[in-house]
């Protein structure tokens, strides 16, 4: 989706966005907070964002192309009006030359360089607390070295007993849900209100994601075979035989092709925006998205008669639009083989401020 700052004029430029005050002027940027939203004619919504200083852009997370911000006559105010669909969680930041950065005014960070915007009408995500992007993330106290020998090199995997621990929630791209996005608290309020039983989160980060979360088997074997006796061994309460396995992206097709060819390991996915358009070559392709409908896993569900003891819930931004055949046709099989499926569609695109809410019903779905 291509979007452009819309044309304002001058006198009107900030009307309906409550900030008094001429723009760049201290009682302006006294009151500047987050980007400002307000309904546009037609349906959707108006979404103000302001950069003070230097030339920059807006760039969004998959959603949109970055959009150029225009300054307000000569003063240090740069500002552009993006129209936004209805219900969008999107992640943003400010782009000046080569670098990157949060949104110094709201308090809504995702890692350093990232901030988080949502239109009025998004639901909202219980248990995910508002962050900013200079705060540091509480990690778990207990982390595992692990040198694997099928897949090489050495990595730290984060080990988290929410309530007290129990089944084990394998968290892949485990590093974004420490360092971006605070799981770690999320899970253990979820636990505490109820939502979700007691669990041992497991947080699995990628060293290469095209190499280890496609279809290969590499990962699941290492997986089984040298980091879930390392958890057991790591002192933490953990049920192994309970494992749930949650995935977005590529991280989503690697935990479905796990359920596909390792069931005696994994019967429960959670998948966010699984891309189940891979085939083999496809990451090769100017277009990857544009091969055959479901890609390698569509392929190999149409050949599995009986998969009446897999249980995975199917979760996708509603904006993903060239995502969505692929999703659709994926979910549609899973079902004919006799997968217990869950499908949903969040406020978002390709985005992990999108998948979050997802994450902790999903996990608790598959538990039940």
């Amino acid at each position: 989706m291509r979007l452009v700052a819309a044309d304002m004029e001058d006198a009107d430029a900030f009307e309906g966005f409550g900030l008094p005050g001429a723009p760049g002027t201290d009682e302006f940027w006294a009151a500047a907070g987050a980007p400002a939203t307000k309904p546009a004619e037609g349906g959707g919504w108006v979404t103000l964002f302001l950069w003070r200083g230097s030339e920059a852009r807006v760039g969004f997370e998959s959603w949109s192309e970055p959009v150029p911000l225009r300054r307000w006559a000569h003063s240090d105010c740069w500002y552009a009006e993006v129209r936004m669909p209805e219900r969008l969680r999107v992640t943003y930041q400010f782009l000046v030359d080569d670098a990157a950065y949060a949104d110094p005014l709201n308090p809504a960070g995702a890692g350093g360089d990232r901030s988080i915007v949502a239109t009025p009408d998004a639901p909202e995500q219980p248990h995910w607390p508002v962050v900013g992007a200079d705060e540091v993330l509480p990690l778990p106290r207990t982390r595992i070295r692990w040198a694997s020998e099928r897949l090489g090199g050495r990595r730290t995997v984060r080990v988290h007993p929410a309530g007290g621990g129990g089944p084990v929630v394998l968290l892949l791209d485990g590093d974004d849900w420490l360092y971006l996005h605070p799981a770690m608290t999320a899970f253990d309020s979820a636990v505490a209100s109820g939502e979700i039983p007691p669990v041992t989160l497991v947080f699995l980060p990628a060293k290469d994601r095209a190499g280890e979360f496609t279809c290969r088997p590499e990962l699941w074997e290492a997986v089984r075979d040298e980091l879930l006796p390392l958890v057991a061994e790591s002192g933490v309460p953990a049920d192994l035989d309970r494992l749930v396995v949650a995935g977005q992206s590529l991280g989503g097709l690697s935990a479905l092709y796990a359920a596909l060819e390792f069931p005696d390991l994994v019967t429960r996915v959670a998948c966010q925006s699984g891309s189940f358009w891979w085939t083999p070559d496809a990451l090769g392709l100017a277009d990857p998205l544009g091969g055959p409908v479901g890609g390698t896993i569509a392929a190999r569900l149409r050949e599995r008669p009986d998969l009446s003891g897999l249980r995975v819930a199917f979760d996708v931004g509603e904006h993903e639009t060239r995502m969505l055949p692929h999703c659709e046709l994926t979910e549609t099989l899973a079902e004919r083989a006799g997968v217990t499926v869950r499908v949903s569609r969040s406020a978002s695109g390709h985005d992990r401020a999108g998948w979050r809410h997802a994450l902790l019903r999903d996990v608790a779905w598959a538990l039940a």
